[in-house]
């Protein structure tokens, strides 16, 4: 019974802390201030307050009598708290906490008042020159995870700066540079510079994939990009240094008197124009950092106040010179939008000067991003937001009903949370006007159409005009009757529309607009080559350009060494085919077959090759002539060895007596034996045909006076003997003048050239039967060089 009463407590146990991990698991889910609010993470301060008013409003319980308002309420307004908030917004965005009573929020006790490191203390223990700073709680309050780094840092990187510090806690170094670290935010945070610290010991993985091999480390992350900086000196002159040299290049452009329209005029990039005038050389690193965070916006200029080509500029605009000035302008470059002239504009200022007037006042839709900023989605209907587009053709012709758009946009009376005014390229936008499959559609003449995005897929719609009953409004060329019918129906459509009880008409899905100013593939190769090389510089130590110099040189010698050699072998197959012992492949006629059979001469650069380096089983056959003889002996030597031209065992040469003689000398005395020097006569030794076993140091030997018997060493020394006759002899390898004594002596007898490889194919049989005699000898001699 014990065991099972135990067994259901904990059963009631374990349902009760799943059902309390899911209530959490809810709640958590449910307590999003970002959702709460209507907006996403990157959402700037003036979003934030703009969402609340529009929210509060809506769910007020005095004026949404709807169950669940108040509750409603309460939680925007806590969200509302929290990101207005913006050290509480840094913790939830790391940590996900909401709670005001966290510890993360809680005040550090301050210890340095119990003097646990007083200076006295310090000299004793460490030295008088000791500093050591207690203020690493500083890297603690900034820390961040991978997760957040790769998640939101990276992607907040393309408009924003952010520069991190990776430390340890058992660093003394990342200890002394607090001070340094603390002055550098205190300076680059008030110009939108983000700053936060990764604890390397927690999180290896980032500190190895910024490429940092050491701690303390400080890393900008500039539009996805990672940059080290390597310098040991963290003033913040110094970093500004390192800051404006990764910023792009081409952030501002420079504008003087002889460009000034040119800049202002080029609004067709559907950007607007703003003009930083200074009285200084150096534009302030404050106004490139919101170049960059409003790059694909805004076009950004500086003038140099100081410079005499900025003086028509200067009397244009009514410039004071001395002070800090900037100038907005839309597609009107008369006259400026917005301007504002202080001794020292500050980033807040820029941001709110330049937020509420980012866009044209009929921008294009040229991208998602674009499409998102002008015509944001809103799924609740009496708070739907409605976008009138004008669907033109990238051409002359449709500049005309543009500029009346645009003129409609300006006038209007609609608020720019309610109602924004746009226009597009159909040719450069197909998948979204192909979406518009319903309702009437002029393919020839500029049309409007009024969307109502319902999310980032699914919007309603509805043409402002039926262009095949009223062609006449959507005309190519509208005059001022056709613009002011025009405004007259479209302020009607819209008034109409605005109601919450009103629908469009028609509804499609739609994919994402094409980005017109991506960047070509040629661009961005350019752009990856230029974050190489900068990569390299950076990172590239000296021993490292060492090592690379030595393995490019280490290559370039070995490519030189192959084509020298290259063009040795060229040299010796040209030489070849001038005797004829190679043919000629682009001389040579079609059908004519390439012997299988080739025949070296064995020479001093070949005779490593044909006799001492002979792998074992590798035999050389080769017939010794001379100049008279070599082309009557050659080819009965081709044909008598041509059946066995596919034994790769075997090596064909031949070699002239007059080259080989001394060689030749030597290796008849090693096979004797003999300490005496041998006098051979050249005439007497044509014909000869040697086997020759470069392994195991023997050779076999043929020649047409030299009949095989078992005796082989007297029948060599017989050889020897009437190859000693000095007596000159008509005819080739005939053996005159001595008569010898042995009883297998035969009659001596005369041969002439032709003769003297009759029997050289019975040899041949003998010598693969192995029945011909071996002489051995102690080493291969050398074969001379002249």
């Amino acid at each position: 019974m014990l065991p099972k009463l135990y067994g259901t407590a904990y059963y009631c146990t374990l349902r009760i802390l799943l059902l309390y991990a899911t209530t959490n698991v809810c709640i958590c889910a449910s307590n999003d201030p970002y959702a709460a609010l209507g907006i996403n993470s990157l959402a700037t301060t003036q979003e934030i307050r703009r969402a609340y008013k529009q929210m509060a409003k809506e769910w007020h319980p005095d004026k949404n009598q709807i169950p669940g308002a108040e509750e409603k309420f309460v939680e925007i307004k806590k969200s509302y708290e929290l990101l207005s908030d913006s050290n509480r917004r840094r913790i939830y965005d790391r940590h996900g906490v909401i709670d005001e009573d966290s510890h993360y929020l809680q005040q550090k006790h301050d210890y340095s008042g119990y003097d646990r490191f007083a200076s006295d203390q310090a000299e004793d223990i460490f030295g008088k020159h000791f500093i050591f700073d207690q203020d690493i709680v500083l890297y603690h309050k900034l820390s961040v995870t991978a997760n957040y780094f790769e998640k939101t840092i990276l992607l907040k990187s393309a408009k924003q700066l952010h520069i991190i510090m990776f430390y340890n806690d058992w660093c003394f170094q990342c200890t002394r540079l607090v001070g340094a670290f603390k002055k550098l935010i205190d300076v680059l945070e008030p110009l939108g510079i983000h700053f936060s610290t990764i604890n390397a010991a927690h999180e290896p993985s980032v500190l190895r994939k910024t490429g940092s091999n050491e701690i303390p480390k400080m890393i900008l992350v500039l539009d996805g990009k990672i940059f080290v900086y390597r310098d040991y000196s963290y003033t913040p002159q110094k970093v500004v240094e390192f800051i404006r040299k990764k910023l792009p290049y081409k952030i501002v452009q420079h504008v003087y008197d002889n460009n000034i329209d040119d800049f202002l005029g080029g609004w067709m990039d559907n950007r607007v124009r703003v003009l930083i005038l200074e009285p200084r050389s150096l534009i302030r690193l404050r106004y490139l950092v919101t170049a960059f965070a409003f790059y694909d916006r805004v076009a950004f200029g500086f003038v140099d106040l100081t410079k005499k080509i900025s003086e028509n500029i200067i009397n244009r605009f009514q410039v004071n010179a001395s002070l800090d000035t900037l100038l907005i302008f839309n597609e009107d470059s008369t006259r400026s939008i917005a301007r504002i002239s202080l001794p020292d504009i500050s980033t807040q200022i820029l941001i709110n000067m330049i937020t509420p007037n980012q866009f044209l006042s009929l921008p294009r839709l040229s991208s998602q991003d674009m499409l998102e900023s002008v015509c944001p989605a809103e799924w609740n209907r009496p708070r739907k937001r409605l976008c009138v587009i004008l669907i033109t053709e990238n051409t002359d012709e449709h500049n005309v009903a543009r500029g009346a758009m645009r003129e409609i946009a300006l006038h209007s009376r609609y608020s720019v949370e309610r109602v924004r005014f746009a226009y597009m390229f159909k040719e450069r936008q197909p998948n979204f006007i192909n979406a518009l499959s319903k309702g009437s559609f002029a393919k020839d003449h500029p049309q409007i159409v009024i969307i109502w995005r319902r999310d980032n897929t699914r919007m309603k719609y509805e043409w402002v005009f039926d262009a095949k009953q009223d062609a006449t409004l959507v005309s190519t060329i509208p005059t001022e009757s056709i613009i002011n019918k025009t405004k007259a129906g479209l302020t009607h459509k819209i008034q109409k529309l605005l109601k919450a009880s009103e629908a469009l008409s028609y509804e499609a899905f739609v994919q994402k607009l094409l980005d017109e100013h991506s960047q070509g593939i040629f661009s961005k190769w350019i752009t990856h080559f230029l974050y190489l090389v900068d990569y390299l510089s950076e990172n590239v130590e000296d021993e490292h350009l060492f090592a690379a110099f030595s393995l490019l040189g280490t290559i370039g010698f070995m490519f030189g060494v192959g084509y020298i050699l290259m063009y040795f072998v060229r040299a010796e197959e040209e030489h070849l085919k001038a005797q004829g012992h190679l043919a000629d492949v682009t001389t040579r006629k079609p059908n004519h077959l390439t012997p299988e059979l080739k025949l070296y001469e064995l020479r001093a650069e070949k005779y490593n090759g044909m006799v001492r380096l002979l792998k074992p089983g590798c035999r050389t056959l080769l017939l010794i002539t001379d100049v008279q003889s070599r082309k009557k002996l050659l080819p009965h030597f081709h044909k008598a060895v041509w059946p066995y031209r596919k034994t790769k065992t075997l090596l064909f040469g031949h070699m002239l007596i007059e080259k080989g003689l001394p060689w030749y000398t030597e290796l008849l005395r090693l096979s004797l034996s003999s300490n005496e020097k041998l006098q051979v006569n050249p005439r007497n030794c044509v014909g000869t045909v040697i086997a020759l076993n470069g392994h195991r140091k023997y050779f076999c030997m043929y020649h047409a006076k030299h009949p095989e018997s078992v005796r082989g060493t007297k029948r060599l020394l017989k050889m020897t003997k009437q190859l000693l006759n000095i007596n000159e002899d008509p005819e080739v390898g005939t053996f005159l003048g001595t008569s010898f004594s042995e009883e297998s002596d035969a009659e001596i007898k005369v041969l002439l050239e032709n003769n003297l490889l009759d029997s050289l194919d019975n040899w041949l049989e003998r010598l693969f039967d192995g029945t011909t005699y071996k002489y051995y000898i102690n080493y291969w001699p050398d074969f001379p060089t002249k």
